[in-house]
């Protein structure tokens, strides 16, 4: 039966064949002006499948309850305080552009962990600490009243006065002494410079944790576009540019998160497109001339498989409104049927 009515359509369009073609150009014409006009899709991962599915309703219920960062911009820099002044900064300019983020939380951070941060670490870190500030008071009392150069080298003479009438060791000057020589050596050069107080305070160097910080951030998202996210990481890199936080803090601002990957990924796609659409291009021709060799013929294949994706596109936009990333792959499975159809009716 499929048989009798492939060879009765086939009758029928070489009996009508302008009218077949007027036709078909028609359709194809409209179908595109219909296309262009009412193109959109939807990037949105979760809408990728039907929400009533089992396994669907399983992956949002343990996202609801482990839920994942969107978006999470982390700050680097060389010591705690200017890795703490840098996210802060950043953390208070991004909450000021509630046209890209809908929020803002500087994770480790803010009025809350500078009250209270002590108050999460273990109990000989405090310790340690608050014995390290009180031995070091007549040096914090000489850098408060002349918090400058002169009185950095003040307060280092007054270590060396402190040896001198052997209250404190040689050897206990030597790390403030390096130290300080790294920094006015690195200054000298012109070269990034800079001296951590809380590192001298505590007595040792700076653990990776405590050179690094995050700030969540949830964002404007744009699910018409390919990237619904890039929106708001361009304003987060301009954001750290127009506050010079590489130049003033030297820091280092990285984005990562849910929305940074999936653009990315995206990304890749719309960067390798033009590429990937040419090859197609040229190897769907050379399969055709292999196969055919005849010009009249291949152009007819080409044709009705330009045809054929602009009704397809166009009655896709009219039945679902917007197309999704699946959808997009499945113009790529069009084009290999539409040649493998057209080679098995241009042969036989």
């Amino acid at each position: 039966m499929l048989r009798s009515s492939i060879l009765r359509a086939v009758d029928f369009c070489n009996r009508y064949a302008w009218w077949v073609i007027v036709v078909g150009v028609a359709l194809a014409a409209a179908s595109s002006v219909y296309a262009v006009r009412h193109f959109a899709i939807k990037t949105d991962v979760k809408d990728l499948f039907p929400h009533d599915l089992p396994w669907t309703q399983q992956a949002f219920e343990f996202m609801k309850a482990f839920p994942q960062p969107e978006m999470l911009v982390v700050v680097d820099a060389p010591t705690p305080e200017l890795v703490d002044q840098a996210s802060t900064q950043l953390a208070g300019a991004l909450a000021h552009r509630p046209d890209r983020f809908r929020a803002v939380h500087e994770m480790q951070g803010g009025p809350f962990f500078q009250q209270n941060g002590l108050l999460y670490l273990p109990q000989s870190e405090v310790a340690r600490l608050t014995q390290g500030l009180v031995q070091a008071d007549p040096l914090l009392q000489t850098l408060a009243a002349d918090p400058s150069l002169r009185g950095a080298l003040g307060a280092l003479d007054l270590g060396l006065m402190g040896v001198q009438y052997g209250q404190i060791q040689l050897d206990d000057l030597a790390r403030p002494m390096t130290m300080a020589s790294d920094t006015v050596e690195g200054a000298i050069v012109g070269g990034p410079a800079s001296f951590s107080w809380r590192a001298l305070a505590s007595g040792k160097a700076p653990e990776p944790q405590e050179l690094r910080r995050f700030i969540e951030v949830e964002p404007v998202l744009d699910y018409s576009a390919l990237e619904p996210g890039r929106a708001a990481s361009d304003a987060i890199m301009q954001t750290v540019g127009e506050l010079r936080l590489d130049h003033d803090y030297q820091a280092r601002v990285r984005l990562t998160g849910l929305v940074p990957m999936n653009d990315d990924q995206f990304g890749t796609i719309r960067e390798g497109a033009p590429l990937t659409a040419a090859v197609s291009l040229v190897s769907v021709i050379v399969i055709l001339w292999l196969a055919l060799r005849y010009k009249r013929i291949i152009l007819a294949v080409a044709v009705n498989l330009a045809a054929g994706l602009a009704i397809s596109a166009a009655f896709g936009l009219l039945v679902v409104g917007a197309l999704n990333v699946i959808s997009i792959a499945f113009f790529v499975l069009f084009v290999g049927l539409g040649v493998d159809f057209g080679l098995q009716f241009s042969v036989r």
